[in-house]
């Protein structure tokens, strides 16, 4: 409570000086309004008659009676606070904006991608020009079937390839294939609508339950409910008044956090997409809804490529192959236990440190 009240103090301090300030600047222009305005009476009085008529000379008297020049200032003092928007939206109107969602030259079967290849060749990406890269070299495959595991500690680049993968950022130089097919050369929609992920903050759109699993009205009643019921939100689901047509609040605030996320799994059990992308899903989540989540997984997406950055480093040891991040640089990428097999392998000594703390 001190210390809430200390800052309190310190974050009031400067608003005060302001305010005395303000108050200090308007009495002394109120003071020469009012000067101002009994020079501008005596100017009335001594005009000759005939000059103005009786009516102009008490509107003139009345308008001055209201005029204070400490409104004035404060009218200014907002000005000043206000044309901070129009900064913000200049700013955002010179942001560049992203590639085109359509390529027509470019166009996609809609059995793309079939197999779920991925090939990334030398991939060096960074968020600005004059910051560092965050990406260096990258170069590796994700063949068809496999379940790949990213790890390595904050900053290492884990997150920052799954951007890259959706295009939410371009790299600098390198390329990503997914079934030989170069994913800077076609439309921002064809790639992300082919790809899914479920993302470590789950996201609920307001609306219903129907519209937060099938957006785009592509799938029938009976095929939510059978996804529902892999879900295990079925009964959930069932003793809600309205059922599929249920309301959902805005960001799903009348759903808990393990619910929102099995309700992102649905998604991408409804798509059935061959590259699917897990970017810490069950980090928020308790250990028997992580469990669901990915026994969930391995039943209905065994012929599919997933990718799974690994905030526990548990979740990924039964992954057919581990890639390895260590400060944009790929260190390692093996399977499992012939990197825990190997004495000097960062993996495993990344693996020794976790059960340390999680033993402590």
């Amino acid at each position: 409570m001190d210390t809430n009240l200390n800052l309190v103090d310190v974050y009031s301090r400067p608003k005060f000086h302001f305010s005395g300030a303000m108050e200090w600047f308007c009495f002394r222009m109120d003071m020469l309004a009012s000067i101002t305005y009994a020079f501008f009476l005596a100017f009335l009085i001594s005009v000759p008659k005939g000059v103005l008529g009786p009516g102009v000379a008490g509107l003139a008297v009345t308008y001055g009676l209201s005029f204070t020049m400490r409104e004035v200032v404060w009218d200014f003092s907002n000005l000043e606070n206000k044309i901070i928007s129009i900064e913000r939206i200049l700013q955002y109107t010179c942001i560049p904006s992203e590639p085109p969602l359509l390529v027509e030259e470019n166009s996609l079967d809609h059995e793309w991608p079939s197999q779920g290849n991925v090939d990334i060749v030398d991939l060096q990406v960074q968020y600005a020009p004059q910051l560092p890269f965050i990406l260096r070299g990258l170069t590796c495959t994700f063949s068809r079937g496999m379940k790949i595991g990213i790890v390595g500690r904050t900053g290492s680049g884990k997150s920052t390839l799954v951007q890259t993968l959706f295009r939410m950022l371009e790299p600098v130089s390198g390329q990503i294939w997914i079934d030989g097919i170069n994913i800077s050369k076609i439309g921002l929609h064809d790639l992300r609508s082919r790809l899914s992920i479920i993302p470590q903050d789950p996201t609920m759109f307001e609306g219903t339950i129907r519209s937060n699993l099938d957006p785009l009205e592509q799938y029938t009643d009976e095929q939510i409910w059978e996804v529902l019921d892999r879900c295990q939100l079925s009964d959930e689901v069932r003793k809600k008044e309205g059922k599929l047509d249920s309301v959902v609040t805005e960001n799903g605030e009348n759903w808990s956090m393990g619910q929102r996320q099995l309700v992102c799994l649905g998604r991408v059990l409804l798509k059935r997409s061959k590259v699917l992308v897990l970017d810490e899903a069950t980090a928020s989540l308790d250990t028997t809804t992580d469990h669901l989540i990915q026994q969930t997984l391995r039943q209905q997406f065994s012929g599919s490529t997933v990718i799974t950055v690994a905030h526990r480093i548990t979740s990924i040891l039964n992954a057919d192959m581990v890639l390895l991040l260590d400060n944009g640089v790929l260190l390692e990428f093996d399977s499992p236990t012939k990197l825990l097999g190997i004495k000097s392998s960062s993996f495993a000594k990344l693996v020794e440190e976790y059960t340390h703390r999680f033993s402590c």
